[in-house]
């Protein structure tokens, strides 16, 4: 039995704006549930937003409350970042991914939002007619609205039916059109939990090289591929990177997840040295400098988004990083509350009649981690969200975030212990509900 009938949900949605709940934004669901849960009182099963659901690192907090206490407060941070971050972003990147980069390549920007936001314009500008992104789906659905604003085009394609060697085929009728500028994916990646396996990013690598392209590459769930230890700075095995195979690439670390320190803002772009020192005609026309590509992205273009990142919370994530480093804040153990969520809560689902729809990578079974993807039988996502928003549980719909399979995504993170028997219960009223029809 559903606990919020479909006329309160669309007095919900009426109230809150929302036109299409089979397709709504993440803020446009987190609209209808708060809307239903103040109407009723009733507390809604929180699978829509991907906001950290750990306590904040407290490293970072002291390092960052030191800073302010020595004054850093009064003076405009440089925009290429302090030292003490750049160093820390150069040595995590080489304890924990094995690759190097300098740390005057290692930028500062206000998220990874603020960094994909410059990263586009960079790439999309550096050489004329290579005007359009390419989205490896399913993605954050918040960087085409990037592009939306800016004005760029892009092609997408779902990797479902791509994994593996099948991949380099598809990509390179892609890419062979000559007016890509970038590739972007994440890794893990939101929504699937999906990670690329080695064989597909050294196809990604190669054929950046070959057609020009940069890939920027999202590690915002930095280590967090539970199926290995990746917990030990210095030893193997290290992240799976495009950067091993390609040097045209950026990597974007995000304090948000990894040290739940999303508040704070503050994530680093690092681009490979050899692409930061590149220099390009058209920068230089357009910003009327050396059109060398890592000053131009600093000083023309992030800095015109930032305005300089705090200079507090850079201390405090290079202190975080640092200390990573050395051994002494493993940030992969603090996070794995979330292996054990997701793993909870894929037992309850599939015990229900749910099945996870992006189940496997090339060679093993998809990981847990911050998120997962469901779908019942033969309902559409939008068909599967609007149905879940009655029975209290709250999700997106897949074909938001450019997915071509039906199902939603689910994120851990806002799960408590004391909702997991209401999960079930509701769940199992679902399925009681939806029977499915057996071959």
């Amino acid at each position: 039995m559903k606990i919020f009938s479909d006329e309160l949900v669309e007095e919900a949605c009426h109230n809150m704006n929302v036109a299409d709940l089979s397709r709504a934004t993440i803020g446009e669901v987190l609209l209808v549930a708060q809307y239903l849960e103040g109407k009723t009182g009733i507390p809604f099963i929180r699978m829509d937003q991907g906001s950290p659901g750990l306590p904040v690192n407290h490293f970072g907090v002291e390092a960052e409350k030191a800073a302010l206490d020595r004054g850093v407060g009064s003076q405009y941070p440089a925009a290429a970042g302090v030292k003490e971050l750049k160093d820390a972003a150069s040595m995590f990147v080489k304890a924990f991914i094995d690759i190097d980069i300098s740390p005057r390549a290692c930028l500062p920007t206000t998220g990874s939002v603020a960094g994909s936001f410059g990263c586009f314009i960079a790439t999309t500008q550096r050489i004329k007619g290579k005007d359009k992104v390419l989205f490896i789906d399913p993605g954050f659905p918040i960087q085409k609205s990037q592009l939306r604003i800016l004005g760029i085009q892009w092609r997408e394609f779902d990797i479902y039916p791509y994994r593996g060697q099948a991949l380099r085929e598809k990509l390179e009728t892609e890419l062979q059109q000559g007016d890509i500028a970038a590739i972007v994916y994440s890794n893990p990646n939101n929504p699937a939990w999906i990670c690329l396996e080695e064989e597909e990013l050294a196809i990604i690598g190669e054929l950046a090289t070959k057609y020009d392209a940069v890939v920027m590459e999202d590690l915002a769930y930095f280590c967090m591929d539970y199926r290995k230890d990746l917990s030990h700075p210095y030893q193997p095995p290290f992240v799976p990177t495009v950067a091993r195979y390609t040097d045209n690439y950026i990597l974007m670390l995000s304090s948000s997840k990894i040290f739940s320190y999303a508040g704070q803002r503050m994530a680093l772009a690092c681009v490979s040295d050899k692409l930061f020192d590149r220099q390009y005609p058209a920068l230089a026309e357009r910003y009327h400098d050396t059109g060398v590509f890592g000053p131009t992205f600093i000083a023309s273009i992030m800095y015109m988004i930032t305005s300089g990142c705090t200079a507090s919370t850079q201390y405090a994530y290079a202190e975080m990083l640092k200390l990573s480093c050395e051994g002494k804040i493993n940030f992969v153990e603090d996070t794995r509350e979330y292996e054990r969520r997701a793993r909870k809560m894929k037992k309850i689902f599939c015990d229900n009649g749910f099945h996870i729809v992006y189940d496997h990578d090339v060679t093993q079974k998809t990981g847990n981690g911050f998120f997962f993807t469901i779908g019942y039988g033969n309902m559409s996502g939008g068909e599967l969200l609007k149905e879940l928003i009655s029975y209290g549980v709250s999700s997106i719909n897949l074909a938001t975030t450019g997915s071509q399979q039906q199902g939603v995504r689910a994120c851990v993170s806002r799960m408590k212990d004391e909702l997991y028997p209401v999960m079930q219960e509701r769940m199992q009223a679902f399925h009681n509900d939806h029977p499915i029809a057996k071959n």
